[in-house]
This record gives structure tokens, sequence and C-alpha cells, in this order.
């Protein structure tokens, strides 16, 4: 897939305030500080189009970005390490929650995993929620240029035998570095295919 156009359309705190669900969409997620704008970026080769930040907790709000005048990219709030109160975490939370049951168009979710981390009890409490409400969701593991190939093969082996335990088959998996662009392709394939069937209907 070629990224000819990518824009950003509005920021929501509520699903009902998202835009229209006239295209496919799909959403990004993940802790805070797991490189999601920079993904992102990479993506849609924009630098700026979603904004990147040392300190965790950025993107507050369901950002979205309307790419190829076709499909819907979502940006979610971090989780996790955000310097925030507990009320406000509470908030972000039941308002990605909200979005991901009601979403329409939602097509598939991609939940971030810094992949240079064991499994983290945030992400696996949200594949599990993830699961338990039958909702679609691929997992894209980030920042593996900062691995050795024997330390990257290391940690995905110990993801799938966890992920092993509750799924059959187990959700697709996504190797990435924004910083040397890798996952790409697969990532876009993965959308285009998705888009080409919802066509076809």
């Amino acid at each position: 897939m070629e990224i000819n156009s990518a824009e950003f359309i509005k920021s929501a705190t509520h699903y009902k305030d998202c835009p229209a669900p006239s295209f496919p969409e799909y959403a990004f997620l993940g802790r805070s500080n797991v490189g999601k704008s920079s993904l992102i970026n990479m993506l849609t080769d924009h630098k700026k189009l979603a904004k990147t930040s040392s300190t965790p907790g950025k993107t507050q709000l369901i950002n979205h970005f309307l790419i190829n005048g076709s499909w819907y990219l979502a940006d979610l709030p971090g989780f996790g390490f955000a310097k925030v109160s507990k009320k406000i975490r509470g908030t972000w939370e039941k308002m990605i929650q909200n979005y991901l049951l009601n979403r329409e168009n939602l097509i598939c979710s991609f939940l971030l995993i810094d992949s240079r981390l064991e499994p983290q009890k945030n992400d696996t409490e949200n594949m599990e929620w993830f699961g338990s409400k039958g909702l679609p969701f691929a997992l894209v593991f980030t920042k593996t240029d900062k691995l050795s190939s024997t330390a990257l093969q290391s940690n995905l082996a110990f993801y799938r035998k966890k992920l092993a335990e509750n799924w059959d088959p187990l959700p697709d998996m996504f190797i990435t570095s924004a910083e040397k662009k890798i996952g790409r392709e697969e990532i876009l394939g993965f959308i285009d295919h998705y888009n080409r069937e919802i066509q076809s209907k």
C-alpha cells in the first residue's frame, strides 16, 4: 500500500464525538512511551503527523487521521506510566474501552508492545480484555532495533508461549522499528488486505 495522503481530522473524548464511521478504522494503543506516535509517523511517512514526546502520556484524546481518503487511523491515549492522577487514568481507561466496544467501523486494534521488556501486567490484562470481549487485535512489537537478534527471538518466544495459554491460533504479530522502518510494509499490507475485503462485499 502506498500512502498518498494522511491528514488529521479531529480529536475526541468520547466515541460519539469521533468522525462519522464512513471508512474502515484501525486503532493503535499501548503503554505510555512504547513508541506509538513514532510508529504512526513511520507508517504514514509523515514525520510530525502524530506528536512525539519523551514525556509519557502525551496523547490524551482519541485522535483521528484520514489515510488516502479511504480509511481512518485512530491514535489512542497511552496507559501505564503517564504522570497523571489516578482519576484521570480512570477517565482515559473508560474512554478507550467505550470507544473499542462501540466504534462500529473499527476493524482491528494494534496493541503495541515494547520488545525489550518481558510481558507487562498492563499488556497481558489488555490482551485478556480484548479476548473476553471478542474484539480483533494484533500485536506490534516496537523498538526491535534496540535488541540483538538473539534477545529479540528469546522475548518473542516468551510471548508466544504466554499467549498460547489462552489463544489458538495466536493473534497476528508484527516486528517493527520506527527508526529503521521495519514492519511498515507488513502492517500496511495487513490493513490493505482488510480494506480490500470490505470493498469487495
